[in-house]
Order: C-alpha cells, then sequence, then structure tokens
C-alpha cells in the first residue's frame, strides 16, 4: 500500500483513524442530548432529533469542531460533559506501534486534526500519544477546517512539508478529496473509525483496516 521510501512526511488525522470514533459518536448522538434534555425538560429522542438538526447545519465547519461555540449554542459545558464520558476514550489497535515505527524510519510525523484545543488536551491526557509527535495542529489554528482545500497549502505556514512526499491518513473523504486537491499525493483512508460500527466504503482511496498493514519494515 505504501512505498515508505517516497514519503518524508506523515500527517495523521486523530478521531476515527488513532482514536476509536465511538467516544465522538456516543457523546453527540447520546451524552450532548441527554444532558440537553435534562437542562429543558425534554424526552431524550426529542432532545437528539432536535440537535441533529443543529450539527447538520454547521457540518464541515470549523464551528461544528468548536468546544467553545457548542458551549455558547447549547448552553452547556462542552469540555465537562466530556469528561464525563472520557473513559470511552480508545486508542486503535497498534496506533503506538506504528508511531514508533515511523520514528525509527526518520519520518516526520505530525497530528493533524479538526478537534477544539479542548478536545485535543482531554485525548493526548488520556492516551500519551502527544510524545510520538513532532507537532500538533488542529484546524482551529489554520483557520480553515480540513475539509477545505485551501487548509493543506496553508498548513505549510505551521508545518513546512512537500506535498509530493507526505503521506496523510484521515477517516473522511471529504478532507482526503479536500487534501488532494490541495496537492497531497499520498492518501489512504481508515475504513473502520468506530469499532461499533461496520467498515465504511472508502470509495476511490485505499482501506487501512489495521495499522499492521502499513507497518514500516
Amino acid at each position: 500500500m505504501i512505498d515508505w521510501s517516497a514519503i518524508d512526511t506523515v500527517l495523521l488525522d486523530m478521531d476515527g483513524t488513532l482514536l476509536d470514533l465511538h467516544f465522538d459518536n456516543h457523546f453527540w448522538q447520546e451524552h450532548v442530548p441527554l444532558r440537553y434534555a435534562e437542562r429543558h425538560g425534554l424526552a431524550h429522542t426529542e432532545a437528539r432529533s432536535r440537535l441533529l438538526d443543529v450539527y447538520h447545519a454547521k457540518a464541515g465547519t470549523l464551528d461544528w469542531y468548536c468546544v467553545d461555540f457548542w458551549t455558547r449554542e447549547l448552553q452547556l459545558d462542552i469540555a465537562h460533559l466530556k469528561e464525563e464520558v472520557a473513559h470511552l476514550i480508545d486508542v486503535h489497535p497498534d496506533v503506538c506501534r506504528f508511531l514508533e515505527a515511523l520514528r525509527r524510519h526518520g519520518k516526520g510525523v505530525a497530528l493533524v486534526t479538526n478537534a477544539h484545543q479542548k478536545s485535543l488536551s482531554l485525548k493526548m491526557a488520556r492516551t500519551g500519544l502527544q510524545v510520538h509527535f513532532d507537532l500538533l495542529i488542529t484546524s482551529h489554528e489554520v483557520g480553515l477546517p480540513k475539509e477545505d482545500a485551501a487548509f493543506w497549502p496553508a498548513l505549510r505556514g505551521l508545518l513546512p512539508y512537500d506535498p509530493a512526499r507526505t503521506l496523510l491518513i484521515d477517516d473522511s473523504l471529504p478532507v482526503l478529496r479536500a487534501a488532494r486537491q490541495g496537492g497531497i499525493d499520498h492518501l489512504i483512508a481508515a475504513c473502520r473509525p468506530d469499532t461499533r460500527q461496520p467498515e465504511k466504503d472508502v470509495g476511490e482511496f485505499p482501506a487501512l483496516r489495521h495499522f499492521t498493514e502499513i507497518m514500516p519494515e
């Protein structure tokens, strides 16, 4: 799947790629509606229906990923609510082995995530993955979501990289397509971001099922 001699820099998504997306799916689809229902005196199903409509309107924007935006919008302490279910944060199998192998082979390694800094800090505190990266970059620092093709050239202001010798692994097809438009040559899709859900169709991209499939030798 990868000719590692052609790769200098590896860009890795966090949620759904390195971490099990079950935490985020449970948080936004179950836990936030539960707390929203309690606050507003609604049935859980009604709260969930209302919130899914609100979420949909913000999908793919920086606001969707912003803890502070949702705290204001929903009048809920989103950072605190994430702490309530932080025990669900989990690393996909063999991620640490893969990151250690990248280091041994001299690759530049950066975490590039749409997650808000507060979410990133919580997840790094729970997993300890930050020790494996040269940089941790959020889309909020760049000022654009990763779904925007302009994100990828703008990222080079924070992380100089050669797009022709860079690999991006992400679970989002809109992100991967934007990265391709932005010039990144090597793209792989994580096809089972949530371990409690079936594999998803990753379209035109090579599908990553397990990090042992691409372990540098």
